[in-house]
């Protein structure tokens, strides 16, 4: 049986995954490209890759699948290129992009040169980046979005859904414009107000200077995501302008209803607020969600020399492998908390238990 050859364009952290993941399976063939050389000699040497194209141009005519692993902007100047090309029958074509009605507007100009193109967004991701970070397992229980144009063939989805299923992902077809929807407000739009907060601190701290100080453990995991690349952000935020805009109205209405209650609300009404947000929030899936999430796992520990290396000592012994460790706060005779962060909710689960059943620390999950 001849071997499925598979192009991979853009070889950083999400195509790199991709092409680690779909080595699970001896019949592919993966042949990568990346526009900077180093990346491209790396993939290569380090075996995410079985074999390096000069130009995608090139390599295409053989492809029977083609991935654009690249920012959304790149890949739309790929899609226009990929019209002028030669590329086979059965050839199908797709991208990983976070915003997809802007890419499936360019697809319907490749549906009209006989081009088969679906849309997919692997929602995960990591704090690192770059091909030395790519891992098989990074999809692993996430979702993964598809967004066929309404003329995909059933069985052209089913093609693509049948390469991916090794990355072990939650695939799922929606529209484009429900895809924007949802992740506008699931990561977009909570990006917007992670940035506004450490803007108002900013704001804040000038007048007091101390207040940064302050912003220890709570502050610290709500605006996390306010570290991640500005440029990545920057076209996030353009491409899906008009989307973000509907939530940020609603959320201003949401504002104006929580002042309402601080301002004229009973210590019920304030109690209520909490309540109900917490009940929804602890009835979350737990699962990856867009761009990265993290398993934690919250021990309270004494602060005394050793307690940090007796835990981790725990969980090597139990080989469990955590992705991060910080120390949220520790002070003089007083327990601080230790977060450690997991690959998967299964790590978290048998961390737990190892604490519970080793270690007289207590611990909760967030």
């Amino acid at each position: 049986m001849s071997k499925k050859r598979i192009l991979i364009v853009g070889l950083g952290l999400i195509g790199g995954s991709i092409a680690l993941a779909l080595q699970r399976s001896p019949e592919h063939e993966i042949i990568g490209y990346d526009a900077n050389a180093d990346t491209l000699q790396s993939a290569k040497v380090l075996g995410v890759i079985h074999k390096a194209a000069t130009h995608p141009k090139e390599a295409v005519k053989e492809a029977d699948f083609v991935i654009f692993a690249t920012p959304v902007n790149a890949t739309l100047q790929w899609m226009k290129e990929l019209q002028t090309w030669t590329v086979p029958s059965h050839t199908i074509v797709t991208d990983t992009g976070s915003t997809k009605a802007i890419i499936m507007e360019e697809a319907q100009h490749l549906a009209e040169k006989g081009i088969t193109f679906i849309g997919g967004h692997p929602m995960a991701g990591s704090h690192k980046s770059g091909v030395m970070a790519a891992k098989p397992i990074l999809f692993e229980n996430a979702y993964y979005m598809l967004t066929p144009l309404a003329s995909a063939k059933e069985e052209q989805v089913k093609a693509l859904e049948g390469i991916l299923k090794l990355t072990n992902a939650k695939l799922m077809v929606v529209p484009a414009e429900e895809h924007d929807h949802m992740t506008s407000v699931v990561s977009h739009f909570p990006h917007i107000v992670a940035a506004s907060l450490v803007h108002q601190l900013a704001n804040e701290n000038a007048e007091h200077p101390f207040t940064k100080r302050l912003a220890a453990g709570g502050f610290r995991d709500i605006t996390r995501i306010a570290s991640s690349n500005p440029t990545m952000w920057q076209d996030i935020t353009v491409q899906n302008r008009a989307q973000i805009q509907d939530q940020l109205e609603k959320w201003q209405q949401e504002m104006a209803r929580v002042q309402l209650i601080l301002e004229k609300g009973t210590e019920q009404d304030i109690y209520q607020f909490f309540e109900e947000a917490k009940q929804f929030r602890d009835a979350l899936p737990d699962t990856s969600g867009a761009l990265f999430t993290t398993y934690d796992l919250y021990i309270d520990v004494p602060d005394y020399p050793g307690s940090i290396a007796e835990i981790t000592g725990y969980f090597a012994e139990e080989k469990i492998s955590i992705t991060n460790i910080r120390i949220v706060e520790t002070r003089e005779d007083v327990f601080g908390i230790l977060v450690v962060s997991f690959q998967s909710s299964g790590d978290r689960k048998r961390a737990a238990e190892c604490i519970r059943t080793r270690s007289p620390y207590e611990f909760y999950i967030s």
